[in-house]
């Protein structure tokens, strides 16, 4: 009988061979106390790859003694739900894990519904999408959202030490970990994904009786010619997706035409690729040319109506106007500012002049007293404070270098002059 995977092999029993996700499952913490209890709602487990949303899932149905099913959301459809569902009730309570559940379309989140009012399943569902967007809203009010972090070094130098002394396999041999750079690059963060190079690299460079000890160079000598054997759980999608968003933030078409294809071809959702444009268009380009925003948000709804295939000409189209357009990130620059600022100082007051003066007492407080409204004066400008008396004159927004915001750049000297130094 062969042996399951390492990953499988090592998957958590107990709650302190859990790595990562403390704020959820350490002591006395929300989701710990829930499956402690017994009372398992139904959730959704929001977090990236190899972080443990699966491992969370089977764990949560040992302790709560009911059948677990299975399902991954790339390979099943309202048929493979609706026998689930019947298992269900003939158990009389069950619990369905549903992986990938973002990509499940509206018809197959509607399918579980009545299942989960019924309280006959119990859905955990996991996702590496914001489930906001992707999962049905009656389905999201009828479960707990729990988002899972990744996981830090610390969590993986962890793991790799709970393998070779606790797996039934490594454990019997001889196995040292000199540097652990090389295996957790290759992991990247997915401990799935760093269980099952470590695997590799220990089949692949040992001998029986051996002494094995294991250093960077060893993993990469491995690992180049073992990459197919691994490399199976997508974790290049997180590769490709940067080398597209870079490729468009540093004006490549080409690049950025490429990067797009090894998605397409890859099976990437290209409403995920319409949704990262969509976040590009005003992350770095902006007010550089602000019919980016226009054209990427049109694209996310034409990728949502019309589908693959044809929807590769609308993403197509897209990535070529932003990769072409001029480029700015002063939106993402003035925002982290601002709010760098509200962290600093505190719930400063609101001028007075701006406050809102509803009631008789408000105004006699001089609420509202000498607010000066800007369409009443010559251009619609009045040279007016706005910030809290303690942050006055503090600039967040620095234009761009570019021809338009060359323009805003000189809009706002000429209405607030040396105020905020444009």
């Amino acid at each position: 009988m062969s042996l399951a995977p390492l990953p499988e092999r090592l998957r958590p029993k107990t709650f302190d061979e859990f790595v990562g996700q403390q704020h959820l499952i350490g002591e006395g913490k929300v989701l710990r106390r829930l499956i402690e209890s017994g009372n398992i709602p139904s959730m959704i487990f929001w977090g990236p790859p190899g972080v443990g949303k699966t491992s969370l899932a089977r764990f949560i149905s040992e302790k709560a003694v009911l059948p677990f099913y299975q399902l991954s959301a790339i390979d099943s459809g309202v048929k493979e739900l609706r026998a689930v569902i019947e298992k269900a009730t003939n158990d009389g309570k069950a619990i369905l894990f549903i992986d990938e559940i973002h990509r499940f379309n509206k018809a197959q989140q509607d399918a579980l519904l009545g299942a989960v009012e019924r309280g006959t399943i119990t859905l955990i569902g996991a996702t590496t999408e914001n489930p906001s967007f992707e999962v049905i809203s009656a389905l999201l009010s009828r479960a707990q959202v729990y988002t899972l972090k990744p996981l830090e070094r610390e969590d993986l130098e962890k793991l790799l030490h709970a393998a070779l002394t606790k797996d039934v396999v490594l454990k019997e041999k001889n196995i040292s970990i000199k540097e652990t750079e090389a295996l957790l690059r290759y992991s990247g963060g997915d401990a799935r994904k760093l269980l099952n190079v470590l695997e590799i690299v220990v089949n692949n460079a040992l001998t029986d009786n051996d002494l094995l000890a294991i250093d960077n160079a060893m993993v990469e000598q491995v690992i180049q010619h073992k990459m197919a054997l691994y490399d199976k759980s997508g974790e290049q999608h997180y590769d490709i997706i940067s080398a597209f968003i870079k490729s468009i933030r540093g004006s490549d078409p080409n690049a950025a035409l490429y990067y797009l294809a090894r998605m397409l071809e890859g099976g990437e959702d290209p409403k995920f690729i319409a949704r990262r444009l969509l976040i590009l268009s005003s992350e770095d380009i902006g007010n550089a040319n602000p019919t980016a925003f226009v054209m990427a948000n049109n694209c996310f709804q034409a990728v949502d109506v019309i589908g693959y295939p044809e929807c590769q000409l609308i993403l197509s189209q897209t990535v070529i106007y932003l990769a072409t357009s001029p480029k700015s990130n002063s939106a993402t620059t003035a925002i982290g500012a601002a709010r760098a600022q509200v962290r600093a100082s505190g719930d400063l007051s609101v001028p007075l002049h701006l406050r809102n003066a509803p009631t008789k007492l408000m105004k006699q407080l001089n609420y509202g007293k000498d607010y000066q409204y800007a369409h009443s004066y010559e251009g619609n400008f009045a040279d007016l404070e706005f910030l809290p008396e303690k942050i006055k004159g503090t600039k967040f927004y620095d234009p761009g270098q570019n021809p338009r915001e060359n323009e805003i750049r000189k809009q706002l000297r000429d209405w607030w002059k040396n105020k905020y130094g444009y």
